[in-house]
């Protein structure tokens, strides 16, 4: 499915119409309308091969797309070639000059254009990025997540109306990345302008965007805030691709106003209606989910101490492996033969250990409802293409 977003400052949105790109017989992109709000944090988010850069590169003017229109606020800007057009890109290589110091990078575009006083601008776009004190530095002679800041603030000094990020962070180790994360969100927060953020990696998009469009088979399959996008997926894919989810196969027992009631081996569970994103009928199949961190294990001998009114399910623990915060448990179990629970490493029962007899329950209102019919595995296994 395609989805468009819209707002209300329009004039200096990104406005994809029908976009579409294919090669030969592939399909990378296929026809969908997206727009991008002017002075948001975007993110494109999916699997390699799902088509995500190939969209990022026809906005950038570096592909041209087979079908549709590419307008950067009321301008089509289809047939312009790169140079022409207000963007600027920032690519996971950085492509620094290695002969130039940093002052001389960030400036290369002015200078470029003719302009001769660039002092100024230059030195705040370093104060900008916090590199005012490498100036002279060359590229060699700074960490991976400075050469970014370096990239960043030579692409910003062109005051583009948009700045497309591709896999800005792949080449620098977890705790840069997490760093840089932080450090382009606040760029953005400072500087105002429209970031389009391609990358494959969920917490990064969710960490730094406003909005996520998650693409799968050249479509974007969901579009929303983070936090909608992980609490109510619509489809296996997002609720695979973003994070873990348990999917319960069930079949529907009876429909309560707002509450749907399942059947699935032999337990019965509840959730509200608003949250299943595929039709409910008495006998009708459905993919009951819920988030491991969203369910509390009890051992088997503490079943009588769980409220009333939970979800719950009996199990054995197949494997347990503590990773610091927290301990993640697989259960087998009649609904599910491979159910994962996170529990926070707070208060370590003893007794959760492997073979170990457990009850899982949750607040049925943390469950959600998706089409029986769609591929339970589907987000799991990522794809690999020439074309991303």
């Amino acid at each position: 499915m395609t989805e468009t977003a819209s707002t209300s400052r329009g004039g200096g949105d990104v406005r994809l119409s029908g976009i579409s790109k294919t090669y030969g017989s592939f399909h990378a992109v296929k026809p969908l309308d997206l727009t991008v709000p002017q002075g948001s944090f975007f993110a494109l988010l999916g699997a390699s091969g799902c088509g995500k850069t190939t969209t990022l590169r026809m906005i950038a003017g570096l592909e041209e797309p087979t079908t549709g229109t590419v307008f950067l606020g009321d301008k089509d800007v289809t047939g312009l070639p790169p140079y022409k057009r207000p963007v600027n890109t920032v690519f996971q290589s950085y492509a620094l000059f290695p002969h130039l110091d940093i002052y001389e990078n960030v400036a290369f575009g002015l200078r470029r254009r003719g302009i001769k006083s660039v002092r100024g601008q230059v030195g705040e776009m370093l104060d900008l990025v916090q590199l005012g004190d490498f100036a002279k530095r060359k590229p060699h002679q700074l960490s991976g997540g400075q050469q970014q800041r370096v990239a960043v603030a030579r692409a910003l000094i062109n005051h583009p109306q948009v700045l497309l990020l591709d896999e800005p962070l792949g080449a620098l180790d977890l705790k840069l990345r997490r760093q840089m994360q932080l450090e382009l969100k606040r760029i953005q927060t400072e500087v105002g302008i429209t970031f389009i953020h391609v990358t494959h990696d969920q917490e990064e998009a969710m960490t730094m965007a406003d909005t996520v469009a998650v693409m799968n088979g050249g479509l974007v399959e969901q579009l929303g805030s983070p936090a909608d996008l992980y609490e109510n997926p619509e489809t296996t894919f997002v609720a695979n691709f973003l994070g873990t989810s348990n999917l319960i196969e069930a079949e529907v027992a009876e429909i309560h106003g707002d509450e749907v009631v399942v059947t699935a081996g032999g337990a019965k569970l509840r959730l509200p209606a608003g949250r299943c994103s595929a039709p409910t009928a008495s006998g009708g199949r459905l993919l009951v989910g819920i988030r491991p961190e969203k369910i509390s294990l009890a051992h088997a001998d503490d079943a009588g101490t769980i409220p009333d009114g939970r979800n719950r399910i009996t199990g054995r623990i197949a494997d347990s492996s503590f990773i610091g915060v927290s301990t993640q448990y697989v259960i087998d179990s009649p609904v599910c033969p491979e159910f994962e629970v996170y529990a926070q490493n707070i208060e370590r029962d003893s007794r959760l250990a492997p073979g170990a007899e457990v009850v899982l329950h949750w607040n049925p209102a943390h469950s959600f409802g998706l089409d029986a019919a769609q591929d339970i595995d589907a987000g799991i296994e990522t794809v690999d293409e020439e074309v991303s």
